[in-house]
């Protein structure tokens, strides 16, 4: 280890799913020098929808429509929760912020500003979210006005099934009905990969297979529901070709994960934040973090030995709950397992933190004054059954970047 040449940077990212990328890209759009490390992270495992606030209080289930309005009523019960460490104005900024970087890198989102919308899924329920990818927004209108739809599914792929889908709308969808079609060329297999089929649906012969086999069932049907496997890249060259080919529109239902949007949104942001400078260590971890008598941080990362040292003004810990490997749980204790910080219980456990998201010590003050936390991994969230899983991670690393860079630069 003695050999190691330090790193230096402004900001070391520790953690790959939504909230260490959005971190990434909010540090370097503020001409920080960023390094982040972390395994594939839960962002494979997202359905590419982008969730802000759904349900609260979980004990009625309530669903909003108005998604502000019910930050307002989630911040009124719950004064602790990370939402109520930030202005509506700054969550407001922060979407703004990484829904324009994921256009420029060719992945869409539409969303109604003030409003949550509803999206089809698999299981034949409607997902309360906020901003939808451009393959599946099509799919929302066709939900709202109940449009003639052909479901169309896919022998050998696990959970999805459109007569499921159709048998749930029955009593309120009487123009939705569902075909099952071998995808081509794959009648020799028993099982079908929605990354496997994206992937072929990158070259035109392929979708003018698929085409082929998808017109002749549409008959009087106005649009097509397909899984998302439209495309790894490129989504938009793909969708235009086979609504060109089928002559109807055509849009993405989201599947069980790990899913093609998830992996979409991973590559969209390997991809641009590389081109923004910063430095990404994939499949690697933070095996000790240390702070120097210089007041920096030392990082060590690696696999299972440490390969590389980085020397940074500053940590963010973004490193998720227990998927992630943020967070543990024996049979005593839950504990954040890389610099063992306070943790909180349960459904909300995670790190408590100040009002610049520093986790505390158990003094009540920051453990360090540039240590930071963003994510899944901050207590008093229950962001996976209230529907704010994207929103929180993108709005905390927005107040965690703008922290650094208020009290550290």
């Amino acid at each position: 280890m003695s050999d190691l040449k330090s790193i230096e940077c402004d900001l070391c990212i520790i953690g790959s799913g939504l909230a260490g990328m959005a971190a990434a890209l909010f540090a370097a759009a503020r001409g920080l020098s960023v390094v982040q490390m972390g395994h594939t992270g839960e962002i494979i495992f997202a359905s590419g929808l982008l969730d802000l606030l759904g349900v609260h209080p979980v004990s009625e289930k309530r669903l909003w429509s108005d998604p502000w309005a019910a930050i307002d009523a989630l911040v009124r019960d719950i004064p602790h929760h990370p939402y109520a460490r930030l202005k509506k104005e700054d969550i407001k900024a922060a979407f703004d912020e990484i829904l324009a970087f994921l256009e420029e890198t060719g992945l869409t989102y539409h969303r109604n500003i003030d409003r949550n919308t509803g999206v089809l899924t698999s299981l034949g329920t409607v997902k309360t979210t906020y901003a939808v990818p451009h393959t599946m927004w099509k799919g929302v209108r066709a939900l709202k006005e109940k449009s003639d739809c052909l479901i169309v599914d896919i022998r050998g792929l696990k959970g999805f099934s459109g007569r499921q889908i159709v048998a749930a709308f029955e009593n309120e969808w009487s123009h939705l009905r569902s075909a099952r079609i071998s995808f081509p060329d794959s009648d020799h297999l028993n099982e079908m990969y929605t990354e496997h089929m994206a992937n072929a649906l990158l070259l035109p012969y392929n979708r003018e297979k698929l085409a082929g086999v998808v017109q002749p069932l549409v008959k009087e049907s106005s649009i097509v529901g397909l899984p998302a496997i439209l495309g790894l890249y490129q989504t938009h060259e793909v969708i235009s070709h086979l609504e060109e080919l089928v002559g109807i529109p055509i849009f993405e239902i989201p599947t069980i994960p790990p899913s093609v949007p998830g992996l979409r949104l991973k590559e969209a942001f390997e991809r641009g934040l590389r081109l923004k400078g910063v430095q990404y260590f994939s499949l690697t971890r933070a095996l000790q973090v240390r702070q120097t008598a210089a007041g920096h941080f030392e990082t060590q990362i690696g696999r299972d030995v440490v390969e590389h040292i980085v020397d940074s003004r500053g940590v963010i810990l973004a490193s998720g709950r227990f998927i992630g490997g943020g967070l543990h749980a024996d049979r005593t204790h839950i504990r954040e397992t890389i610099l063992d910080s306070r943790g909180h219980l349960i459904n909300q456990a995670g790190l408590a933190i100040d009002d610049a998201f520093r986790p505390l010590a158990d003094s009540g003050g920051p453990a360090f004054e540039s240590l930071f936390a963003a994510g899944s991994i901050l207590a008093h969230n229950d962001w996976k059954r209230v529907k704010c899983g994207a929103g929180l991670a993108i709005a905390t690393a927005f107040g965690a970047v703008n922290a650094f860079v208020r009290l550290c630069r």
